[in-house]
């Protein structure tokens, strides 16, 4: 007698969402100088971080002017409350429409931020935006940072298929630029002026029968004694970034052997791992990414691309890379991959039929 065995959970549809602010980096470049020329001695020895970041523009919920001048939580959180909300709703509903399907056929809401802090949830005040089943479960996800897509996803797939026949929108939604702070100094805060932007994504998670992209395999690493290497600190006036110089170093080293751990897990090799779809952190963390990997040139493009037209949006920017790379006709074994604070790695593994 065979035991039945329920589908894999499948990514049905994904969309994403930008808000309507373009900023070039030149711009940026030149606020910058004007924040930070004459009040931070590392500011012009860091200056060339703008044009070797490998972006050309970024998204903003808000207009180049609001940078220049202070702002408190409130004002932060306020304006985080109400951009979210935009992009995920704006996201979700497209994201339904590419499904075809009707938000009462929605089973679970999961959210993923960490750039803002909502209570009640972002996914309460989507069911004020959206008519989905009051009934509807939910599930919002603070403190991951960039590897909140990845790691968030991973969770998404396992309640999907912990219930077959379950459909569950999964959500992220990053606004970095909210959490520039014009009297911080630090190097860290210099760094993010140049590498942060703004976006959100949707996803369609399934466990049904039909077609899509499964979501097989995934794993996540945390190493010891690594809480000083990403993450916030707490501020009066919103939240200070860290950074630690030693990230490019630590996906060069660090890195290959955890995720070599995972794939000989799956019965895999890196040679069996047809695209590469890794959160672009920034030009560096490419590069060592690449060189550890000993992946072929033009293996992280999307990624590449993607940095290029958004920068660094946490998260979020994971999906955009995979949206280009599905978009551009990838079939087989797809590779996710992201670093958040933890300092922890998240991987996942998909299979997007020929």
């Amino acid at each position: 007698m065979s035991m039945y065995r329920a589908p894999s959970p499948r990514l049905r549809a994904l969309a994403t969402a930008v808000p309507p602010f373009a900023l070039n980096q030149g711009d940026v470049e030149e606020a910058g100088r004007r924040i930070f020329a004459g009040r931070s001695h590392a500011f012009e020895r860091m200056r060339s971080i703008y044009a070797n970041s490998g972006i050309e523009t970024r998204y903003s919920c808000v207009g180049l002017d609001w940078y220049f001048e202070d702002h408190g939580w409130r004002d932060r959180n306020t304006l985080y409350l109400d951009n979210a909300v935009a992009l995920i709703k704006k996201a979700a509903l497209e994201c339904l429409e590419r499904a075809e399907l009707d938000p009462s056929e929605v089973d679970g809401i999961a959210v993923v931020s960490t750039t803002g802090i909502a209570t009640p949830s972002l996914d309460a005040l989507l069911l004020e935006e959206i008519p989905f089943r009051r009934t509807v479960q939910r599930l919002p996800i603070f403190g991951l940072g960039c590897a909140g897509g990845v790691l968030g996803l991973n969770r998404v797939a396992d309640l999907a298929r912990a219930k077959p026949g379950s459909r569950w929108l999964f959500i992220v939604v990053e606004l970095c630029g909210l959490t520039f702070r014009s009297r911080d100094l630090s190097k860290s805060n210099i760094v993010a002026t140049a590498l942060f932007g703004d976006g959100a994504a949707a996803m369609l998670v399934e466990n049904v029968e039909g077609d899509g992209t499964a979501i097989n395999g995934a794993t996540e690493h945390t190493w010891p004694d690594s809480l000083d290497v990403m993450g916030w600190r707490l501020q009066e006036d919103g939240f200070g970034v860290l950074f630690s110089r030693d990230i490019p170093e630590l996906v060069l080293n660090k890195l290959p052997p955890v995720l070599d751990q995972f794939l000989s897990e799956q019965k895999l090799d890196l040679a069996a791992i047809d695209h590469f779809v890794p959160h672009p952190g920034g030009a560096k963390v490419l590069d060592a990414l690449s060189d550890s990997l000993k992946l072929p040139q033009g293996a992280l493009q999307h990624a590449t691309d993607v940095l290029r037209d958004y920068g660094n949006m946490s998260a979020a920017t994971v999906f955009f890379v995979l949206d280009r790379c599905l978009s551009a006709g990838a079939r087989g074994r797809l590779l996710l991959s992201a670093l958040g604070p933890g300092f922890t790695a998240g991987f996942s593994i998909l299979e997007q039929p020929s």
